[in-house]
């Protein structure tokens, strides 16, 4: 008896995601629970439920994925890159783009046996609110203003400083200025959304050169690069604190936090 031949992975998890597509569109119980493992994790970072949830199990995927199918909506299901198999087990693995009404997002899945045992699915931006980066950065010169009334890069940031949480308040007050709070500051200055940050310290950077003298990142660098700006491809694998306390600082200035 001849062998069953290999699909081939990034066929077989596109394949997964046109009818996991076409399954949401029916609104058929019966489809997606045949897409999915009977102990499958499904977990969403806001996209669908608008909340971090996690759905264990068949059944309770199910029930999401249908609850959120007229609010969320989610479509336009394609593969990002290309899908991998593991040797061992046979399991393939693939990161896919999608939509729902409200946002784009990108998710991942593992497939066994051609079911879903685990998924993903994360915003990556609103529509409407995407983020001021790329094709859609800032111009950085103005032409035709009117003499008199031009201010430039440094004017303009002068005055925000000056302004913003005294005459002209922020939308958002983040307390703690570490990497996290830097992080989601600089995230919100490309949405346009005006934020101060509230550090005890002096600088930028000094929750980390304040720690004992031996602090390392505990992760290789290339796993904790900051938005818009990664470090630097000749930095250490496990950066020392003084030396990410510098890089915090700079972002800052940098990012305009």
């Amino acid at each position: 008896m001849a062998d069953a031949p290999i699909v081939n992975a990034s066929d077989e998890a596109s394949n997964w995601l046109a009818r996991l597509g076409e399954a949401l569109a029916a609104r058929a119980p019966g489809q997606l629970s045949g897409l999915l493992e009977g102990g499958c994790y499904w977990r969403d970072l806001v996209v669908l439920t608008w909340n971090i949830c996690t759905k264990e199990g068949a059944a309770d995927v199910v029930e999401m994925l249908l609850a959120t199918a007229d609010s969320a909506a989610l479509s336009a299901l394609r593969l990002r890159g290309e899908a991998t198999r593991t040797q061992e087990a046979g399991i393939v693995e693939a990161w896919f783009d999608f939509q729902t009404l409200a946002a784009r997002g990108r998710g991942h899945v593992r497939l066994r046996a051609g079911k879903a045992f685990t998924v993903l699915t994360s915003m990556t931006e609103l529509k409407g609110y995407e983020e001021a980066t790329g094709s859609t950065r800032p111009l950085g010169v103005e032409h035709s203003v009117a003499r008199g009334g031009r201010q430039t890069w440094l004017e303009g940031r002068q005055t925000e400083t000056a302004q913003l949480g005294y005459t002209r308040q922020p939308f958002v007050v983040i307390v703690g200025g570490g990497q996290g709070g830097i992080v989601l500051a600089a995230r919100l200055r490309k949405l346009s959304v005006p934020c101060i940050v509230v550090e005890k310290n002096a600088r930028a950077g000094d929750s980390w050169r304040n720690r004992y003298k031996s602090l390392c990142l505990h992760d290789p660098v290339w796993y904790d690069h900051l938005p818009y700006l990664p470090f630097p491809a000749d930095w250490p694998v496990f950066c020392p604190k003084d030396k990410l306390g510098d890089w915090l600082q700079a972002y800052v200035s940098l990012m305009g936090i």
